[in-house]
């Protein structure tokens, strides 16, 4: 019974000498134990998280280039429309000067009266 105590108090020493050598090799090489299947699956949310991360700022991003692209086209069309308004008074001007008034009504047969009007008097 000795021998048998002596024998399992031995392997016993032999697995703690294992264990503490294995402790050892782990703290040269601290990257090791860093990835392993345990480390993982407890910071799975903490990586989901980083992920939806992630997919926030690559929409962020491309939603700002469609609003500057957006932003771009509007001011093109706001140009276009300024040019066009500007174009459409100076019509308006050049076309309501009396000479070119004058020359729209002749056709109509209407005809600029050189005389002051005359007043009409009501009787009460």
């Amino acid at each position: 019974m000795k021998s048998e105590r002596v024998c399992l108090s031995t392997i016993i020493c032999q697995l703690k000498k294992m264990s503490e050598s294995e402790k050892i090799q782990t703290q040269k090489n601290p990257l090791k134990g860093l990835f392993n299947y345990q480390w993982i699956l407890k910071n799975i949310p903490f990586f989901l998280f980083l992920s939806f991360l992630a997919v926030l700022y690559i929409a962020n991003g491309h939603m700002a280039d469609r609003t500057i692209r957006n932003i771009n086209n509007t001011t093109k069309q706001l140009k276009e429309l300024q040019y066009e308004y500007k174009t459409l008074k100076s019509e308006v001007m050049f076309k309501s000067e009396e000479q070119q008034v004058i020359k729209a009504t002749e056709p109509l047969g209407l005809k600029v009266i050189k005389e002051t009007p005359m007043r009409l008097k009501s009787e009460k």
